[in-house]
Order: structure tokens, then sequence, then C-alpha cells
């Protein structure tokens, strides 16, 4: 299987607000950066998108580490919460509903076939990477990476 390092990032203008994710994909001496501006969403749905957006780009299985300075990302992967949660019905410990179901859904199907290691990272902690992810999504949630679009599963 080939190495992939996905380091990610996302930002929110307001929670809800703007938004934008920010991705780079990295495959030996090659890397590709990805990333989109929303007109409303979340802060932690950037998050969730941005590794969505890094997974579905490869074309076949690959051993990824995904590296984020999102706690809430890493630690749904990490700790189980997403199995509790949907074996749950996608609800929490509390029973009240979990947030982002279509998006964890997503980040289900994106992962299939890959094996996947999370690693969380200090943001704004001079970690190369992450800033570079911090840029591309702040400059796409402003609008400066083109067209803000629709973040269709966004329930404000």
């Amino acid at each position: 299987m080939k190495e992939v390092f996905i380091y990610t990032d996302g930002s929110s203008r307001g929670n809800p607000g703007p938004g934008g994710y920010g991705t780079v994909v990295r495959y030996g001496g090659h890397w590709r950066e990805l990333s989109q501006g929303f007109v409303t969403t979340t802060n932690n749905r950037m998050e969730i998108l941005a590794a969505i957006a890094g997974l579905e780009i490869l074309k076949e299985p690959c051993r990824v580490t995904i590296y984020s300075d999102s706690r809430y990302l890493v630690d749904t992967q990490t700790k189980g919460w997403i199995k509790g949660w949907k074996a749950q019905g996608w609800r929490k410990k509390d029973k009240s509903a979990v947030k982002n179901v279509d998006l964890w859904m997503r980040l289900e199907r994106a992962a299939e076939g890959h094996s996947l290691t999370w690693q969380w990272v200090k943001g704004h902690d001079g970690h190369e990477m992450n800033e570079r992810c911090d840029v591309l999504a702040t400059e796409a949630a402003d609008g400066l990476r083109g067209t803000l679009v629709v973040d269709e599963g966004f329930k404000g």
C-alpha cells in the first residue's frame, strides 16, 4: 500500500458563518492542495470536510496518516465515539442527536479500503503543514480561493 499523509484544517468566520477547509495531501515527493469555501457553515463541519476531501481524491487503497488540530475530529476516530454513535442510531450517550451525521457517514465511505491513522497536532503552533492548511481554510472562508458554495448539509 502507498503511504499517504493528509494534513487538514477547517475555518469558520463566526460559528455559524462563512467557512472553508484546507487540505494538503502528500505522497512521496508529490503534494496537492485542496480547499473550498462555504456561505454558511460551522468550524466542526469544515474540520470533517477537510479530511473527507483528502480521502476522496485517493484512487486506490492506501496507508493514510491524517493530521488535524481538531480534537472533535480526531477523538471521534481514536476514542471510538463514532462507533458508539452509530450503534446508538446516531445518538450520544445522553440520547441527544449527533451533529454532522451527513459528514460522518461520508467520512466512513471515504475511508473504506484505507488503513487510517489519526494524529492530533496543536493548532497555530508552528507545524508547517497545519499552518498551510489554516491559510487555505481561512482564504477559502473569505472567498479568496473561489466562489463560496452552499453547505447543503448544514442545518442552521
